[in-house]
């Protein structure tokens, strides 16, 4: 992947919130058709990070390269076009709306305007979502069902299908196993390895250690604010949870965590 260029490059981000600095300079490389692990304990600044490069929040400092070329995002509609997409821990989905309306809401296929009066091609849009479905091998019987009917699982899968509707690139996904059951993990989890079979770069924001050893290739590991580990996914299931944890508190450090000011006092 060395020789491959990046599709994203964030170097130096800086974020603060009042006297909280949430990020202190923190660089994150991403490749394509890599799936990216992304933890750190509460606070560490993951989704803030992941914030910057949605368009959510405008970083203090820094800079940001989508395949080689300065971006200027300030705000998510400016991420959309570059193909990166961020799906929610909350699914962000409207429950009383079919799979298919969730999938093109806001982005719906009309079939003709006057004025504020349009009109919806539901049979583009449904015929679209159940070929989309089909691609992503996610199961869901028919995209007429409406939201509030599915599963856990089957939520997520859809905010996921999404994200990938509009030719993403680069699918940011904050704690998306969170309270799903074991079978459900498992069916997103396949659905990250598509994703990833497909071309799609995912960065993947989770808590639960082993769902990054089963899908990444890479983790970045962040303590207050400081980006502490950047390595390949490797060794058993065990040495990574050791090794990863040392870094989440603090008895490992691949990075020196000298501050600004320290170094202002030596110089």
């Amino acid at each position: 992947m060395a020789e491959q260029t990046p599709i994203v490059e964030m170097q130096n981000i800086k974020k603060h919130f009042g006297a909280v600095q949430a990020l202190r300079g923190v660089d994150l490389t991403l490749y394509p058709g890599e799936v990216l692990g992304l933890v750190g304990d509460n606070a560490a600044g993951k989704s803030t990070l992941m914030k910057v490069l949605s368009g959510a929040y405008l970083p203090d400092e820094g800079q940001i390269f989508i395949k080689g070329k300065k971006a200027h995002i300030t705000n998510p509609e400016d991420s959309r076009r570059l193909g990166i997409e961020m799906v929610y821990q909350d699914f962000a989905l409207a429950g009383n709306l079919d799979v298919a309306a969730n999938i093109f809401l806001g982005r719906e296929i009309v079939r003709w305007g006057l004025g504020p009066i349009r009109v919806m091609n539901k049979r583009a849009m449904e015929e679209q979502s159940r070929n989309l479905v089909d691609r992503l091998k996610i199961d869901i019987s028919s995209v007429r069902l409406k939201v509030d009917r599915l599963s856990g699982g089957q939520r997520q899968a859809v905010a996921i299908g999404r994200a990938t509707a509009f030719d993403a690139k680069v699918i940011i996904m904050d704690e998306p196993t969170a309270a799903l059951s074991v079978a459900a993990i498992s069916k997103v989890l396949d659905l990250i390895r598509e994703l990833k079979a497909q071309g799609c770069s995912v960065i993947l924001i989770s808590h639960r250690l082993e769902d990054i050893y089963a899908v990444s290739d890479r983790v970045i590991v962040l303590r207050q604010g400081r980006k502490v580990a950047d390595r390949p996914v490797s060794g058993n299931i065990h040495e990574f949870r050791e090794n990863i944890v040392a870094y989440m508190v603090g008895a490992k450090n691949d990075f020196s965590q000298e501050s600004e000011e320290t170094l202002a006092e030596r110089g």
